[in-house]
């Protein structure tokens, strides 16, 4: 019986061996997502295809990790869904610790801030610390700016889109006070903004400097604070499955190299004006 069981026992493992053998993935080909509705991180161009700055770095990415990268538009919503599903294998996120319960993390690949978007002529007042940096994580500091902000927004609406970071914050900082209305994108929310259907808006500060930049929006304006930290995934970052360190590894490599030589703050100053590189401090 004991050899039977020995017998058994080295089968089992040489059978589990060659389990983890075929699943063992070289990575010469890689399915990444991005939404596709994010100007200047990424949209679609006249052609149908994608641009942008995700776009770019990520093409610029996959040369640095000798893979071959298929990117394919898909909803913003569906992005974690798609990539545990296996329709992805990476995808562009922000990393907040929501998102790292369920999903791992490269480095960074980006540093960004969020902000407010009113109207210049709409009913709320100018925001305290607009164009200063503002991080949430220094409470001392950050508390009574944003209590001040909660003050000026106390009974309006606050347009924000669907399952982001932003989306968290104004609904845990703001949400007994205000009404929060998700959209499934920026676009759609700025729409209604400037057809006085919400009141202000809340996103990447990075979007708002990029669609100020753009005829038609002249009566838009950002204010207040350029907000960090607390529950804010201002660090962007390629997702993947959990337990996928060959794939981190390779990324983890490649952008550290590409902040390295400069090339993200050269293609992150093309398409928003600000250098966007990171410091890895997060990661």
């Amino acid at each position: 019986m004991k050899r039977k069981n020995l017998l058994f026992f080295v089968l089992a493992a040489v059978l589990n061996t060659a389990a983890i053998a075929a699943e063992a993935k070289d990575w010469t080909h890689v399915k990444v997502g991005i939404e596709g509705a994010f100007p200047p991180w990424n949209m679609m161009d006249s052609s149908g295809k994608l641009a942008g700055f995700d776009v770019d770095l990520i093409n610029d990415l996959c040369a640095r990790a000798k893979v071959e990268c298929e990117l394919t538009p898909g909803e913003w919503t569906a992005m974690i869904p798609s990539l545990n599903a296996g329709k992805f294998d990476l995808v562009t996120l922000g990393i907040n610790e929501k998102r790292r319960q369920v999903v791992d993390f490269t480095v960074p690949y980006a540093s960004g801030v969020a902000s407010f978007i009113l109207l210049k002529d709409g009913p709320v007042a100018s925001l305290p610390m607009t164009g200063q940096k503002l991080n949430l994580n220094d409470k001392s500091k950050a508390d009574p700016v944003m209590a001040k902000i909660g003050e000026a927004l106390d009974g309006k609406t606050v347009g924000v889109v669907q399952s982001t970071s932003q989306e968290q914050l104004i609904n845990a900082y703001y949400g007994s006070n205000v009404t929060v209305r998700a959209y499934k994108n920026s676009g759609e929310r700025d729409l209604d903004l400037k057809a006085g259907r919400i009141d202000a808006g809340f996103d990447s500060g990075v979007y708002a400097t990029s669609i100020l930049a753009k005829s038609g929006n002249d009566e838009l304006m950002m204010s207040g604070p350029l907000i960090k930290g607390a529950m804010l995934a201002t660090e962007v970052a390629l997702g993947m499955r959990k337990g996928e360190a060959d794939l981190k590894a390779k990324f983890d490599e490649a952008i550290k190299s590409a902040a390295k030589d400069g090339t993200i703050k050269k293609l992150s100053e093309h398409w928003s004006k600000i250098d966007l590189t990171p410091s890895f401090e997060t990661n």
